[in-house]
């Protein structure tokens, strides 16, 4: 696909990586971008790819994603604001449900919209000078692709809403101590540390690792009984299949599995 604001590249067969291409508007989400995520990610729900991770990063060092583009937004109407906003959601929501696991690699500011396309992604490294926020308030408005649920779920309601009723950015540090962030590496170092783990997630077992994600997923959104059925109806989905097969073998012969997907 041909993309305006975005690049999207393979660094391994098992690994596609996105990148948030605006760099002179310090990626900030368009309507256009929302609309190219969408058209990346949604057929990854229904169409086999040899993908076994996917990367989501930014243009340059000075931001992942400065959040939406208010210069697009200024002098919408009200409807037109909404409209936007529908695709938006979509955006979100084709990223929240990609079937592959998603690495958020965040340099630089992750403001707003920004911030919460790092939070619906799987989980997040960042740079030790990335900066994060959830600045809604301070426009009149609140976080509105999932900020205020994926947030207070990632470092407790208490942390959220201090984070989102003062609007205050917060730095990379703070964010691990939080539990937002799952890794602080050097400036300079995201992209090789990224492609480390996503390159160990890819070599397991594509089946496997696709239904733990769905099931840690949808467990969270259940009481503990249901979710324990959740999980054991996937492992038992998995029992019959090649790759369980092939990973039992190359144990016992102390090799490196060669799973297929299968």
């Amino acid at each position: 696909m041909n993309f305006q604001t975005l690049q999207v590249d393979r660094p391994e067969e098992s690994i596609l990586r996105l990148t948030l291409h605006r760099p002179d508007a310090a990626n900030a989400l368009n309507t256009q971008m929302a609309r190219e995520l969408i058209a990346l990610l949604a057929p990854l729900r229904g169409e086999p790819d040899p993908a076994r991770c996917l990367i989501l990063s930014g243009a340059g060092e000075r931001a992942f994603c400065a959040g939406a583009d208010l210069k697009e937004r200024d002098g919408m109407s009200d409807a037109q604001w909404r409209a936007q906003h529908l695709v938006f959601e979509e955006a979100f929501r084709a990223l929240e449900e990609c079937p592959i696991p998603v690495i958020a690699a965040v340099n630089g500011a992750a403001f707003g919209g920004g911030c919460e396309l790092a939070l619906a992604c799987d989980f997040i490294y960042a740079t030790a000078s990335a900066r994060f926020a959830q600045p809604e308030t301070h426009l009149g408005i609140i976080p509105g692709c999932g900020g205020t649920q994926r947030l207070a779920r990632a470092v407790g309601a208490a942390r959220a809403k201090q984070i989102i009723l003062s609007a205050t950015p917060f730095d990379a540090p703070q964010a691990l101590a939080w539990g937002l962030v799952n890794e602080v590496v050097a400036d300079g170092s995201l992209g090789a540390s990224v492609l480390a783990v996503a390159r160990t997630i890819g070599a397991n077992a594509p089946l496997a690792v696709r239904q733990a994600k769905r099931v840690i997923d949808c467990g969270l959104g259940v009481d503990l009984r249901s979710a324990l059925a959740l999980e054991l109806a996937a492992y038992n989905q998995l029992v019959p299949t090649e790759d369980r097969r092939e990973g039992v073998r190359a144990a016992r012969e102390k090799r490196t599995p060669r799973f297929s997907g299968r």
